[in-house]
């Protein structure tokens, strides 16, 4: 097999990052949201569920039509159309007063804006970076460099009760949108990829089984994850005696440490190939994630809280790239089903955990997960990198 690789086109690249970082910028404003309309609307913690159902829940199933719709052809304009409507949605949830189901509706529109955004958005990164892994980590990391920006704008802009300013919240947006029109208006390269890319495609078949496995492996990173993220502070503060000081220094340092590790493991990959990286990266949580597990103290369990953070999204951009891989027919199919279907698998069992928790305590429960973590990183050991086949004379003129 010989992969298809070109020069990277690093101005298109950085453009595709900003606009990942301005769409989950409204990714990471709904729930920075949530807590304002709590006070403001005297909303009750069902509400609030329902709320973060809407936006989330119906995002991560419609995410892999949204890439079934992307392979069809080539549709950059859902890219500034995903996060406009993203924005359109949260502007809507933000100035919709006291109807509730309107402010339903319009999560659940910024739900479907961040969705559709997410599978043409990956393929275009991929092919911007040339096929280098650290370019796809990059593009990775843009999105979470604008979730975290997300609580810091809600409580500024919308603070104190002044929810009906929400408004405001587009420009990101329309700045964006108005850049992006800038970039792409009568650009030449835009078409170039893509069509080489259908090229290649026509002459490929999708492995299921293998992506099926990687969907595996994926589910197994996902619960560990998000019952990590939900319960670290309250592990923190509760169990090990820290301070609400301590407890939210651990959850920035998990995403902070998410997105070094997101860039280590990009360079890895690119450096040691993909298989190796993936499978460093969960046999590195493992013990981190049972240090964690066994903390005696705060301090020593914020310092697992960084290591765990950097293991855990080492595999990140290796796995992006290799689902696409695995299904080079339908390369944005692949994108939503694991950036969006399998990964919200996590968010969905996290409730069961909770309940665990309350049973029986967090150490409990973390230690449950170590085992989920630990079937993951086995059905590592069993998948197997792959290359899109091109045929030669393909391969040399595309």
């Amino acid at each position: 097999m010989t992969a298809h690789h070109s020069p990277p086109d690093r101005v298109r690249l950085g453009l595709l990052t900003s606009t990942h970082a301005v769409n989950d910028l409204y990714q990471g404003l709904v729930p920075a949201l949530l807590p304002l309309m709590v006070l403001e609307r005297g909303y009750n913690y069902t509400a609030v569920s329902g709320l973060m159902l809407a936006a989330t829940g119906l995002s991560s199933v419609v995410q892999p039509l949204f890439g079934l719709y992307a392979d069809k052809a080539p549709r950059g304009w859902m890219v500034p159309l995903g996060f406009l409507v993203a924005a359109l949605g949260l502007v809507l949830a933000g100035m919709s007063g006291d109807s509730y189901i309107a402010t339903w509706l319009a999560a659940a529109l910024c739900g479907l804006g961040i969705a559709a955004y997410h599978p043409p958005a990956t393929v275009a990164a991929r092919a911007a970076g040339g096929g280098s892994q650290r370019a796809m980590s990059v593009f990775a990391v843009g999105g979470t460099i604008g979730a975290s920006f997300a609580p810091f704008l809600a409580s500024t802009v919308v603070g104190g009760g002044a929810l009906n300013r929400s408004w405001l919240l587009a420009l990101p947006a329309l700045l964006m949108a108005l850049l992006w029109v800038a970039a792409t208006t009568g650009s030449r390269q835009r078409g170039k990829t893509p069509a080489s890319a259908r090229k290649i495609a026509q002459h490929a078949t999708n492995d299921w089984r293998a992506f099926f496995l990687l969907c595996g492996v994926i589910v197994g990173w996902s619960i560990p994850y998000v019952t990590v993220l939900s319960m670290l502070s309250l592990y923190v503060t509760r169990e090990l005696g820290g301070t609400p000081y301590m407890g939210a220094a651990a959850l920035t340092t998990f995403t902070a440490a998410g997105a070094i590790g997101t860039l280590l493991g990009g360079w890895l990959a690119d450096r040691w190939g993909r298989m190796p990286t993936i499978r460093l990266g969960y046999m590195l949580a493992l013990p981190a994630l049972g240090a964690l597990a066994l903390a005696p103290d705060a301090v020593w369990a914020w310092c697992c809280t960084g290591a765990l953070g950097v293991a855990m999204f080492m595999p990140f951009s290796a796995q992006v790239t290799l689902a696409q891989d695995y299904l080079p027919r339908n390369p944005a199919t692949a994108s939503g089903i694991t950036l969006g279907l399998a990964m919200s698998i996590g968010g969905m069992v996290s409730p069961l955990f909770g309940l665990l928790s309350d049973a029986r305590g967090i150490r409990y429960t973390l230690t449950c997960i170590l085992v989920v973590l630990a079937v993951s990183a086995a059905l590592t050991l069993r998948m197997r990198n792959r290359g899109v086949s091109v045929p030669r004379g393909l391969a040399s003129s595309s």
